[in-house]
């Protein structure tokens, strides 16, 4: 006896999408790199790459500051790149898995550990003509200890070179933190910074219409009062955009619609926010 469901008829369909439109997951030609801030991350990636060292990117959540290094680091060539990608690591842990990353046993003890990374990163560098890219998320989480230990990780040869090209992306409390004098040492190191502000209306608008055609809409999808509340609702976010943009689809798929109006986005922004009697 078959008891497999018949699949139900979803807003993918109604609108002749092949996906979520604004995904986090966002890559390839998916992802929208037309943005002021993200061209200018571009610009400081390059440079870190033609001159390695530290990099400081920041951005409330939501913004897409972990979408776009990750955009960035999957454009790079092999073997002439290699990325590494860690988050929420001590310090110990970073170490660790930066040296299973490149092919390392890692040793027991931690300064014997940051040695054989100093020779395995040298070794890349000057023998098989490989630089390494390291992004370390979620930064704002680190502790102090972990961004002293850091600064001296950082120190090749006396201070002469940087061997590697490093990005630490975090909210915006992160700035203020290198900022303290304790961490003046590491914070002089930053060769580049960047903070990623909530789209301006042009951006925003940009956005939502190449993640609509990139997941495959023919046919214009939101009326204009529609996206004017899309675009005060999200405040330019778009993460908040496209969490509300998908619940206006399936709020005008359920009302048997075939395009957004506001009526459809207000209910979905409805569905979205907590109910007071909810709230604790």
């Amino acid at each position: 006896m078959n008891t497999t469901r018949p699949k139900t008829d979803t807003y993918r369909s109604r609108f002749g999408l092949t996906h979520a439109p604004l995904p986090r997951d966002a890559s390839g030609k998916s992802f929208f790199d037309q943005t002021a801030g993200y061209q200018k991350l571009e610009m400081y990636f390059q440079e870190l790459l033609d001159e390695p060292g530290p990099g400081l990117l920041t951005a409330e959540a939501g913004v897409g500051k972990t979408a776009a290094i990750r955009n960035l680091c999957a454009a790079l060539p092999e073997p002439d790149f290699k990325t590494v990608y860690l988050t929420d690591v001590s310090a110990f842990d970073f170490y660790r898995t930066l040296a299973l990353e490149l092919g390392l046993k890692p040793a027991h003890r931690k300064a014997e550990l940051r040695s054989e990374l100093k020779k395995t990163l040298a070794h890349l560098v000057d023998e098989q003509h490989t630089l390494p890219v390291i992004v370390i998320d979620e930064a704002h989480l680190l502790p102090d200890s972990f961004l002293a230990d850091l600064t001296g990780f950082l120190n090749f040869a006396f201070d002469r070179r940087t061997l590697f090209a490093l990005w630490l992306v975090g909210l915006p409390p992160l700035r203020s933190r290198l900022r303290m004098q304790h961490h003046a040492s590491l914070d002089s190191r930053f060769a580049a910074r960047i903070h990623l502000e909530a789209l301006s209306r042009e951006d925003f608008a940009s956005l939502v219409d190449h993640g609509l055609k990139a997941a495959g809409a023919r046919d214009k999808l939101l009326t204009d009062s529609a996206f004017e509340l899309l675009w005060r609702a999200s405040r330019g976010n778009p993460r908040a955009a496209g969490k509300i943009l998908r619940q206006g689809l399936r709020q005008a798929h359920r009302k048997n619609q075939n395009l957004v109006d506001d009526y459809a986005l207000t209910a979905a922004l409805d569905e979205l926010t907590p109910s007071k009697e909810a709230q604790p």
